[in-house]
């Protein structure tokens, strides 16, 4: 919507590097033009960005609050996937919980299935495959045929009949 407030959004996101909570930021910013600071500094018109760490294979864990409504969530995490050098997991567009949409280095966007374990510190993301919609994760909820992201059949999981 045109007359939509442009301080909005919640980005949550995972990193497959552990990384420094600054260089995060630094490519937010560099990809939103526009500040991002820690949620204990606000600035005016900045984007607010937590960074954590965790176990698993996407380690390092990123929540962004204010996130600007006009810009699309996977176009600034498939930049900021480039400026970090990084596999990035955001969130897709189905209720299917073990989906999300793996923004690539290259800025490749792909929809991929990851196991979670809950823990103490946070979700650990372990086991990133391809959205083939023949893989067991697609059949356990809603969705992966309708998305944005469809399922992209491999040799090793041809598409469901």
């Amino acid at each position: 919507m045109a007359d939509a407030d442009p301080t909005d959004g919640l980005w949550s996101w995972c990193v497959a590097e552990r990384l420094d909570a600054v260089l995060v930021r630094d490519a937010l910013s560099g990809a939103l033009q526009r500040p991002v600071t820690t949620l204990d500094v606000p600035v005016d018109g900045a984007v607010l960005c937590d960074v954590w760490h965790v176990g698993g294979d996407f380690p390092t864990a990123i929540e962004c609050f204010l996130a600007p409504g006009e810009l699309t969530e996977a176009t600034i995490a498939s930049a900021v996937a480039v400026r970090l050098g990084a596999d990035l997991l955001l969130p897709d567009d189905t209720l299917n919980p073990t989906r999300y949409v793996l923004a690539e280095p290259d800025g490749t966007l792909r929809a991929v299935h990851v196991d979670e374990v809950e823990t103490d510190d946070g979700t650990e993301r372990r086991h990133v495959r391809p959205c083939t919609g023949s893989d067991p994760a697609c059949a356990r909820g809603p969705g992966c045929s309708r998305s944005r992201y469809k399922p992209v059949p491999t040799p090793e999981r041809p598409a469901a009949a």
